[in-house]
């Protein structure tokens, strides 16, 4: 199975959710591909925030090797599941959806998650260092329970 996560730059939210992801299916035996995009240009081959990269580090992962890239079209034919970070992202990701098949790849992180509050992922990049941890710490949660539910399903 190959998973993509999106934000809008990423840099913050989905390299932690790529990571985090990742680790979360690791832990449970769970075979997966993940990487991570933005639906924006902005930090193309740009590292994640400092921010976030302390973060991480501070609980015992390194997002710092990972690069943005932004979203491509053909990322509707390469991977297999896609989470948006938040409805705009969702938005932007359907727009983008030009055949029902690609469409229906697409889920809201927390949707998925079956996390109601709160039902997207808060983006930190305009707060604080504390804002970066509620982020991970949400994103760790959602992780886990994406993993186990797809594993679930698989068996």
């Amino acid at each position: 199975m190959k998973v993509l996560m999106v934000c809008l730059g990423n840099i913050c939210r989905s390299p932690i959710a790529e990571e985090l992801f990742r680790d979360a299916c690791q832990k449970i035996g769970l075979q997966v591909q993940v990487d991570s995009a933005g639906t924006a240009s902005y930090h193309i081959g740009k590292a994640p925030d400092s921010r976030m990269i302390r973060t991480a580090s501070n609980f015992g992962h390194d997002i710092s090797t990972l690069r943005a890239r932004q979203f491509k079209p053909s990322d509707f034919e390469l991977f297999d599941v896609i989470f948006a970070m938040d409805d705009e992202n969702f938005s932007d990701l359907r727009k983008l959806a030009n055949k029902e098949e690609y469409a229906s790849k697409i889920y809201r992180f927390q949707d998925y998650a079956e996390v109601l509050v709160p039902d997207f992922v808060p983006d930190p990049y305009y707060g604080t260092q504390k804002d970066f941890e509620h982020t991970f710490d949400i994103v760790r949660t959602s992780a886990i329970k994406i993993a186990e539910k797809i594993k679930n399903k698989q068996s």
